[in-house]
């Protein structure tokens, strides 16, 4: 890694006085760091550049790039940030404390854990730069493991698994859930690493033949349709991706269609939608495998048309459509927000609506002192499988796998779930217990009338928001019952 591959991947995206800002950064940590090695013989600075080189591939601003060049040298060196706010400013240094504080992490076992989630998301609600400057930190470090003892290598890896790659996905970043997992994996799951490779290994060329038909295929039934792509491509699923999935069809890999699947970058929307047609035109469609995340996108940002069919030698395989500006989206979740050119007014706002959640969570877990309350809320919030039900005007919302009519009610609005009577999921009654499943169309019928939620309800609900409400109204009731009594 070297400042060279760093001003090159930046050249012709920024201005050159940010480009030399760039590079005076670099002077200034490579100078601070100066004869510091890592714990596999490299010079320090070329961990610094290697965290600003992903934050440079993922297009963000100069001020993300410059602080991830710094983000190691007010913890590591005689270097303060007194001095890196004078000579790069208030917005660099801010980036670079939050990133220290994250590091400043002196427990031990499940208190380490906790303390770990809890300041993740109190830098997130305060700066989300933050957080995505510490995932190309944690990548860099993950692929220098190796160096590393065995027990440090396995809590690194699971502590990346079960906290930076989830947030990473609800912040819509696919691109850096991926290879955060995959690199973690290794380490978390060797065993299980293996035997992926080796599926992957086994399987993939074939299917890759029959991907490669069906892109011949469809170029040309595109050019005689006149519709212009940017591009068409194969990709393998990634190995944490497939493990995961793998376990879900109780490690069958026949039942998994999306070892390798085709990706198709259109101009617009519409030529979207016509290439679908195009697709199923050639081949059959698997009946209930088609999505539209376009007109209906999932909670994080994420858009594509998902399709799968009957593919070239009978093949079953799937199909991904999408725009580029979708694809920037599905690849960069938020920080495809954080282009050069867009507003610094834009950028806020659309930064604001995405991390709501975060907000509100940090506020919440700021509160919580109790570790296991802690985790509870947490897990539920941000690391469980998630599903996305609708509501009848069509808005997306996203609920933890298991969750009820009566965590969809709270959803929408604590009135709504306190008055709500009963449910229609898909134009029928159904009880209030019952799970809802993705793509569930979900009304909550209310009674004005009435004064609270039913206790009971604490046996089955699954989300925060909602037990947190019917706990407070359930205790009120007691207190009032006692105070009655009194009287």
């Amino acid at each position: 890694m070297t400042i060279r591959k760093l001003i090159s991947t930046i050249k012709g995206q920024y201005p050159q006085s940010d480009i030399e800002r760039v590079e005076a950064a670099f002077d200034f940590a490579n100078k601070a760091h100066a004869g510091q090695k890592r714990a596999t013989g490299a010079n320090y600075i070329e961990h610094s550049l290697a965290t600003a080189q992903t934050l440079a591939e993922l297009k963000l601003p100069p001020n993300m790039i410059i602080a991830g060049l710094l983000h190691d040298v007010p913890e590591d060196t005689e270097h303060t940030l007194a001095e890196i706010k004078e000579k790069f400013g208030t917005d660099v240094a801010g980036i670079v404390e939050g990133i220290t504080k994250l590091s400043n992490i002196k427990y031990l076992g499940m208190d380490r854990y906790v303390e770990n989630l809890r300041k993740m998301f109190v830098a997130m609600a305060e700066d989300i730069r933050v957080i995505i400057v510490k995932f190309a930190d944690r990548l860099h470090n993950l692929s220098t493991l190796y160096a590393l003892p065995a027990n440090k290598q396995k809590r690194i890896a699971m502590e990346t698994l079960e906290i930076y790659a989830p947030i990473a996905n609800r912040l819509g970043i696919g691109e850096l859930q991926s290879r955060l997992e995959d690199t973690a994996f290794k380490y978390a799951y060797p065993e299980e690493y293996i035997w992926v490779e080796q599926l992957i290994k086994q399987n993939a060329p074939i299917k890759q033949k029959t991907l490669n038909l069906m892109i011949k295929q469809l170029t040309d039934e595109l050019g005689t349709e006149k519709i212009n792509y940017v591009e068409i491509y194969g990709r393998s699923k990634h190995y944490y991706s497939l493990y995961r999935k793998l376990l879900r069809f109780n490690r069958d890999i026949t039942k998994i269609y999306d070892i390798v699947a085709i990706r198709v970058i259109l101009k617009n929307i519409a030529d979207c939608y016509a290439t679908l047609g195009i697709i199923h035109s050639i081949w059959k469609p698997v009946k209930g495998r088609i999505k539209d995340y376009i007109a209906q996108p999932k909670p994080n940002g994420y858009q594509s048309l998902h399709t799968t069919v009957f593919g070239a030698n009978q093949e079953i395989v799937e199909l991904q459509l999408r725009s580029q500006t979708m694809d920037e989206q599905a690849e960069f979740g938020i920080a495809s927000h954080w282009n050069y050119k867009e507003s610094p007014q834009n950028k806020q706002e659309k930064s604001k609506k995405e991390v709501a959640w975060v907000q509100d969570l940090a506020r919440w877990l700021k509160d919580v002192r109790d570790n296991e309350n802690f985790l509870e809320g947490a897990k539920i919030d941000v690391f469980q499988n998630r599903i996305f039900v609708f509501t009848p005007q069509g808005d997306v919302i996203d609920l933890p796998d298991g969750a009820t009519p009566v965590d969809f009610a709270y959803h929408i609005h604590t009135d709504i779930g306190d008055k709500t009577e009963r449910a229609i999921v898909n134009n029928t009654q159904i009880s209030l217990d019952t799970k809802l499943k993705n793509g569930d169309v979900v009304e909550i019928v209310t009674d004005k009338n009435r004064k609270g939620p039913n206790p009971e309800w604490l046996k089955f609900v699954t989300t925060r928001t909602a037990r947190q409400h019917i706990a407070i109204f359930k205790n009120q009731s007691w207190k009032n019952l006692i105070s009655k009594f009194k009287k």
